[in-house]
Order: C-alpha cells, then sequence, then structure tokens
C-alpha cells in the first residue's frame, strides 16, 4: 500500500461509500483525512465538516481555511462529490443538465479552487472522479456522461496548468460502483463485474503519494471485472 504518512488529505461526498472507503483507506495509509459532505455529519470531529455546499466558492473556501488553520496544511484533494441521474433527453428537462453540472462538475472546481493555494505550498496532488461513461454516453446518460467529461477537460487543464506549480492532477474513472444503492436500483444485474469502493480507493491512494510523482493529467480507467470474487 502506498504510504501517505504525515500528509493531510481532503476527501469530498466522504460520507458516501466511496468517500468513506477512501478515507478509511488514507487513514490506514497514515494520512490525516479532512471529511467533506453536503449531509450532515454522523460523528461530529475536528475535521469533519457537514452541510456544505460545494457548489458555492465562499462556503469552499471557508471549509478549506479552517482545515488549513487546524492541520497546518493540505497535501491532497480527492473531489469525490457528485451524484448521478438518469434522464433521457425527452422526458428530462433542463433542470437535469444543470444539476448534474453543479454537483459533478462544479464542485470539483469550486474545491480546488479553494485548496490551490495550499496544494501549491505543499506540492500536493488533486484527484477527481470522472466516469467510465464519459468516453461513451448511453441512452440517459448525456447529462451525467457530459458533466463527467467536464471533470476529465478540468483535470487535463488543471494539470498543465499547475505542472510548473509542483502541483500534480489526476483522474480516475470508474464503470459501475458495487454499492448498496446500485444493487438496489439494478437488481438484475451481474454484480460480479462491477468495481469495488476499495479498489477504487486503492488507485486514488497510489496517486495521491509520493510514488506517482511522474504521474499527472492521467485519467486512469477502473473497471476491471471481479468474476473470481464472491459477489
Amino acid at each position: 500500500m502506498p504510504k501517505l504518512d504525515d500528509k493531510l488529505i481532503v476527501v469530498t461526498g466522504a460520507f458516501g461509500v466511496l468517500g468513506s472507503a477512501v478515507a478509511e483507506a488514507a487513514e490506514g495509509a497514515g494520512a490525516r483525512v479532512a471529511r467533506l459532505d453536503q449531509a450532515s455529519a454522523a460523528k461530529p470531529g475536528p475535521l469533519v465538516f457537514g452541510n456544505l455546499d460545494l457548489t458555492d466558492e465562499a462556503d469552499a473556501r471557508r471549509v478549506m481555511a479552517e482545515i488549513a488553520a487546524e492541520a497546518g496544511r493540505i497535501d491532497g484533494l480527492v473531489n469525490i462529490a457528485g451524484g448521478f441521474t438518469w434522464r433521457t433527453l425527452k422526458d428530462g428537462s433542463t433542470e437535469v443538465w444543470d444539476q448534474m453540472f453543479r454537483i459533478n462538475l462544479l464542485t470539483a472546481v469550486s474545491a480546488s479552487r479553494a485548496a490551490l493555494d495550499h496544494l501549491t505550498a505543499a506540492k500536493g496532488a488533486i484527484v477527481n472522479i470522472g466516469a467510465n461513461a464519459a468516453a461513451r454516453a448511453a441512452a440517459g446518460m448525456g447529462a451525467y456522461a457530459a458533466s463527467k467529461s467536464g471533470v476529465l477537460r478540468l483535470t487535463e487543464s488543471l494539470a498543465e496548468e499547475l505542472a510548473g506549480a509542483g502541483v500534480r492532477v489526476n483522474a480516475v474513472m470508474p464503470s459501475i460502483i458495487d454499492t448498496p444503492a446500485n444493487r438496489r436500483d439494478m437488481p438484475d444485474a451481474d454484480v460480479k463485474t462491477w468495481v469495488l469502493p476499495r479498489d477504487i480507493a486503492a488507485v486514488i491512494l497510489f496517486l495521491l503519494s509520493d510514488e506517482a510523482r511522474a504521474v499527472t493529467g492521467a485519467a486512469i480507467p477502473v473497471t476491471n471485472p471481479r468474476r473470481s470474487r464472491a459477489a
């Protein structure tokens, strides 16, 4: 496992399934973790921040300043905050497109901008969560896939922008994640082809670590089926 000793890692969307897996894995690798989410915190703590609106840059800047004051630094940012909506263009609305762009792309933009000075000082790393669907969208996934494609373009552009500052920016592109919600919503699916949150977390930890010091601007698919494992 990559080592994150003495690093301060900020995880947005940290109360969800993937966010929790990443936060726990980072702590297991030796990092201190600041957990951010729009939901209320079930277990309040010194680096736990709930009820946040990361589409509001002022809110994002406030919480990043609090984290830096508490921890002394920010070494990594994992932009997991987001969501999914399946709607065809005919049956949906423009509000669906606005919602997907706000929660999937604008949260990453806002959090990254708010953490930028701290990450530059630490020569840190950003990991964004894209989606395999961004490569080719199926019916009903236009709004979601477009927003996740925006996350990939943000990753590429910001990696170039920050290359001289020593800040690395990468993205992971998961396929369907094995979560209770996805199992509930897709009861007939073959879950053995889905990716486990802990497998995504392992790739994210690598990208945050010094072992990935030569990797920036990458979009890494995390899609391998786990057919040989129990569902």
